[in-house]
């Protein structure tokens, strides 16, 4: 499929907004950690080596252009099933490559999108509350519930076998797991790590998981601390109560809480990293994208 054409189907998907005409400012991904997340504990950060794997940039065909994602596939593979991961608010740095050459490394087709790249670049801003004001929340998640669809497109058109498609996410992207796995009838399972489930109502947020737990495609994993500071327990409880009040796959939903744990248990390269918990939760999600055909 060409990228004329991949784009045509992506543009069938979403109806015109206007984002779409948003000149993309980040074309390249660089390299290394966010500048907000320095200094990295690189005693604990783990690294994934590539060998083995197609791994690196590509161009995504997205509505106003092409859109930069990072993608990791093991070499040689054919219609590898595919996962979708999702960012926190540092942008696709150097722990959301990893994720993808780990699942990359378990027979993965697994694709992170750049889903700022239209605002800013997350991973210059040293400030976290300028990055929230400046990138984060100019960010409206019509646009990103179409750049996924254009990522299963250009995965589609390359090989991967979106009949099985998982989303996970982190933080920021938590998330997004729980809108896209609302927002995908192609989704077959979704992780969200940490994603805060509600928030105030705003224009580019209109809705938050609260409000879309009884609308799910797909059963959704959701992984938290009992320790976490930004997204308070009776929110989660709220979300919990939600999903078995839903449907199928809402009821089929379930949330798993760490007592004890911090916001971004999984982040290996933060001081938030808790290592039981993390790898607990890491074969939790593996278990539930198998269980679920992905």
């Amino acid at each position: 499929m060409s990228v004329e054409s991949t784009e045509l189907e992506v543009n069938s998907l979403t109806p015109a907004n206007s984002y779409s005409r948003r000149t993309f400012i980040v074309t390249s991904l660089g390299a290394g950690f966010a500048l907000g997340v320095q200094p990295v504990m690189a005693r604990t950060a783990i690294s994934t080596p590539a060998d083995g794997l197609v791994a690196g940039e590509i161009k995504v065909a997205a509505q106003g252009g092409e859109m930069v994602a990072y993608r990791a596939a093991p070499a040689g593979a054919i219609s590898p099933p595919m996962i979708l991961v999702v960012q926190e608010i540092f942008g696709v740095h150097e722990y959301i490559r990893d994720i993808c050459r780990r699942l990359a490394k378990l027979g993965y087709l697994a694709i992170a999108p750049e889903l700022f790249a239209r605002q800013g670049d997350p991973r210059k801003y040293s400030a976290i509350p300028d990055l929230m004001s400046n990138i984060v929340s100019k960010v409206p998640d019509a646009q990103v519930m179409a750049d996924l669809d254009a990522c299963v497109a250009w995965a589609k058109a390359n090989g991967g076998d979106t009949s099985r498609l998982g989303i996970t996410g982190f933080c920021w992207g938590g998330r997004i797991t729980w809108l896209y796995s609302a927002h995908n009838p192609q989704v077959k399972a979704g992780v969200a790590w940490y994603g805060r489930v509600a928030s105030p109502v705003t224009e580019n947020n209109p809705k938050h998981p609260v409000d879309i737990a009884g609308q799910l495609h797909a059963p959704v994993l959701g992984l938290y601390g009992g320790a976490d500071q930004g997204i308070p327990l009776e929110t989660v409880e709220k979300m919990r109560a939600g999903l078995a009040a839903g449907g199928k796959a809402a009821c089929a939903s379930k949330i798993h809480v760490y007592d004890g744990a911090p916001h971004a248990f999984h982040a290996d390269y933060r001081p938030s990293y808790r290592k039981a918990e993390a790898e607990d939760g890491w074969q939790r999600m593996l278990a539930w994208f198998k269980r679920n055909g992905v």
